[in-house]
C-alpha cells in the first residue's frame, strides 16, 4: 500500500531580506508617479554630461540676455523694448532647449551673431553643438588651446529623452531669467569697507 503524498512545505520569503524589499527601477512608472518641472537653469551644459536639443523650432528662441557673472545663476532676460535702450549691456543669444541623459532639462544660451555678421569660434561652435545635439547625445566641453568648443558623440545606443509635457517657460519662472521687469538693470553695489 502506498503512502498518500504529503503537501511539500514552501518556505515563507524572509521579511528582512533586503533583496524582498527592493523597488524595481520602473517602480515610478508603474506607481502613476508623475515628474514635475519646477526648475530650468540657464547655463551652458556641463562638460561631464551628454545632452540632447530639442529640434522643434517651439523650444528655442533668439533673446536678449544679461549675465551677471558675479552673481551666481543671475542670467537675466531682457524684454525688445527694454534692450533698446541698453544699448551694449546685453548680448544677443539662442535659448536652446537642452535634456541631460539624468533627464534635467537646462535652457542653453548661445550668443548669435553680431549684427555685422561677426562671430567668434567659441560662439560658432556652440551653436554647431546644439545644431548636432538635436540628432544626437553629445558632450561639449571648452578646449583653450583650440579656442573653441569640442563635441564629443556617445559611442553606445542611447534612447531618445523623454522630454516633459509642461511649459518651458513655467519652469522657468522659477530661475531669474524671467524676472526681467521686476529688475532689468545691474542692482546698486554698496562698498564694504575690509572686515567690516
Amino acid at each position: 500500500m502506498t503512502e498518500p503524498q504529503r503537501p511539500r512545505l514552501v518556505e515563507a520569503p524572509d521579511p528582512f531580506d533586503p533583496a524582498a524589499l527592493r523597488l524595481d527601477q520602473a517602480f515610478t512608472e508603474t506607481a502613476g508617479v508623475k515628474k514635475l518641472l519646477r526648475r530650468v537653469p540657464v547655463r551652458r551644459p556641463h562638460p561631464h554630461d551628454f545632452c540632447r536639443v530639442h529640434p522643434d523650432k517651439a523650444y528655442r528662441m533668439a533673446t536678449a540676455l544679461i549675465d551677471f557673472r558675479d552673481e551666481r545663476d543671475a542670467v537675466y532676460l531682457i524684454a525688445p523694448n527694454v534692450a533698446r535702450d541698453m544699448p551694449g549691456e546685453f548680448t544677443m543669444s539662442m535659448l536652446y532647449t537642452t535634456i541631460t541623459r539624468q533627464g534635467v532639462v537646462v535652457l542653453w544660451p548661445v550668443r548669435l551673431p553680431l549684427p555685422d555678421g561677426r562671430h567668434n569660434e567659441w560662439h560658432r561652435s556652440a551653436a554647431e553643438a546644439a545644431e548636432l545635439a538635436m540628432k544626437r547625445w553629445i558632450r561639449v566641453k571648452a578646449n583653450q588651446a583650440l579656442g573653441a568648443y569640442e563635441m564629443f558623440e556617445a559611442a553606445g545606443t542611447i534612447p531618445e529623452p523623454e522630454w516633459p509635457e509642461q511649459s518651458l517657460m513655467a519652469g522657468a519662472r522659477r530661475h531669474p531669467v524671467a524676472a526681467a521687469r521686476e529688475r532689468p538693470a545691474r542692482p546698486e553695489r554698496r562698498h564694504v569697507p575690509p572686515g567690516g
